[in-house]
Formats: structure tokens, C-alpha cells, sequence
């Protein structure tokens, strides 16, 4: 993959609540909002984010770029009165990120077309009622190959397998070593230096949510926390590089990423997918 051209920044109505960073790149804090109501919105938030990641994942087509998979889910957020969380974050100058091939993640669309045997993650987040809501899935183009559809099928299994580690008061490294577990057995790499996180008023909270083994992150998770799982293996190294435009991950031996993500709420028996229609 090389760099493409990146159309200027889209514009959201001024109608629509934004989040802190939206002007200046630098998130401030949580959110105003009646903490009585958390949940109600936070579910709200994560019901439009799936909604959208079904309507961007449906425009990952062969010919199509992923700028203009950028304006479809742009487009998408606004017509549900929904802010794209990615857009000003930290200076992010799209709406959603687009991982293609070899990166891993944080893709910034540009005027690539997706070709015949590409995969693509499609990130999507969206700021509604004063909350985020996270999700990601990865999209094969056409056909591809075994190797490919091997590492998705992986990927998937593996947030599958991490959400269902998930109950109040077991370390938090459970996730990670039910993910590490079966990718290990999978033959695949799982990349450690991004990792899943809290979310809710704030788009990138506590806790961190390891996708491999670690021991001492024995945290006790507990009910009512909101975070992200999104594990991203590697059919070769795990190890990434960054592009010089500060923001894509990518593969450091060239090999093909995958990721697939949802926001989980933790639950008196377990977990519930929040992003899941």
C-alpha cells in the first residue's frame, strides 16, 4: 500500500452536538450528561454506530474508494444525528478509518479504489447523545485468498472468544489469553501495542483491554463497565511501522492485518454486545 490523496475534511451541520475535540483536536474531558441515563444513551450510540458500520461495510466494493466510503458513513452519522467520532480527533482528518491490505489499523481514506482480492477494516465510531459508540469489521473484496479468508475467519473467532471470557470480577487478562490462545493455534500474530479501551462520554478511556497474555493485568472487571474488544492478528509478523502521516499502522514484513471489533458492556452474567443489531 502507498499513501493516496485525502479530500478536505467533511463538514457536519451545526445541528448536531460534537464532542469537545471537534474544533480544537484535543479532547478536554467526559461529556455533560445525566449520569441516570448513561446506559440508555450508551446503548443509543452503540445501536447507531452498528447501523453505520453495516452501511460502510455494504459500500466496501471493487471500484469504489475509500474516500467515498468516507462520504457514504459520513453522510450516514448525519442523517442519524450523529457525530463521526474520528473526525477532528486528535487532528484525524476523516470520518471513519479504512485499513486495506497490510495496515493494520487507523487507515485514512483516500482516492484508492479497492481492488479484486483486497480486504479493508472499516472503523466506525460515532459521538450520539453524548456517548461513543465503537465497532470494526473487516471486508473481503471479492474474491481472495485462503490466506486471507483464514485470517479473518481467525480474527472473528477470536473477539468471539475474548467476549466470551468477559464476567465481573475476572482479571481482565482473561480476554487477552482466550484471544492469544487461538491465534497461536491459528498460526497468526496478534499486535500488542493497540489494544481495545473504555469508552462511553469519552472516546478512549480506562480500562486497557489487552488482546494477549499479560499476567499483571489482573484488574477485576467489573459490572457496568463499557469498553472496547478489537483484536488485530497478522498472518506474519505483529510487529507494525507507522507512515510519516503520523496515523497508519501498518504490517512491518508486508503481511495482511485483520481486526473485527465491538463495544461490550459488562453484565451481573457476563457480557453484552451493545454494537450488535
Amino acid at each position: 500500500m502507498r499513501p493516496g490523496r485525502i479530500s478536505p475534511r467533511r463538514i457536519v451541520p451545526a445541528g448536531i452536538a460534537k464532542p469537545d475535540y471537534a474544533s480544537g483536536g484535543k479532547p478536554r474531558g467526559p461529556a455533560p450528561g445525566d449520569p441516570a441515563t448513561r446506559l440508555v444513551r450508551m446503548r443509543q450510540a452503540c445501536r447507531v454506530a452498528a447501523e453505520v458500520l453495516e452501511v460502510g461495510a455494504a459500500a466496501a466494493v471493487r471500484g469504489r474508494t475509500t474516500d467515498e466510503i468516507d462520504a457514504i458513513v459520513h453522510e450516514a452519522c448525519i442523517s442519524r444525528g450523529a457525530y463521526p467520532s474520528t473526525l477532528g480527533y486528535h487532528g484525524f482528518p476523516k470520518s471513519l478509518c479504512t485499513s486495506v491490505n497490510e495496515v493494520i489499523l487507523h487507515g485514512i481514506p483516500d482516492d484508492r479504489p479497492l481492488e479484486e482480492g483486497d480486504i479493508v477494516t472499516v472503523d466506525v465510531t460515532v459521538f450520539f447523545e453524548g456517548m461513543h459508540g465503537d465497532c470494526s469489521r473487516t471486508v473481503a473484496i471479492g474474491e481472495i485468498d485462503e490466506t486471507s479468508r483464514r485470517l479473518m475467519d481467525a480474527t472473528r473467532a477470536c473477539l468471539g472468544l475474548g467476549i466470551a471470557a468477559i464476567a465481573p470480577g475476572k482479571p481482565m487478562h482473561s480476554i487477552g489469553l482466550a484471544i492469544e490462545t487461538y491465534a497461536k493455534e491459528q498460526g497468526f500474530g496478534v499486535v500488542r501495542d493497540f489494544r481495545g479501551h473504555g469508552i462511553g462520554d469519552v472516546f478512549h478511556a480506562e480500562p486497557q483491554v489487552l488482546h494477549y497474555y499479560d499476567p499483571e493485568d489482573a484488574e477485576p472487571m467489573k459490572e457496568g463497565m463499557t469498553f472496547t474488544v478489537e483484536p488485530m492478528l497478522t498472518a506474519g509478523t505483529a510487529r507494525h511501522l507507522t507512515w510519516n502521516d503520523g496515523w497508519t499502522v501498518v504490517t512491518a514484513d508486508g503481511g495482511r492485518a485483520a481486526q473485527y471489533e465491538h463495544t461490550i458492556l459488562v453484565t451481573a452474567s457476563g457480557a453484552e454486545i451493545l454494537t450488535r443489531l
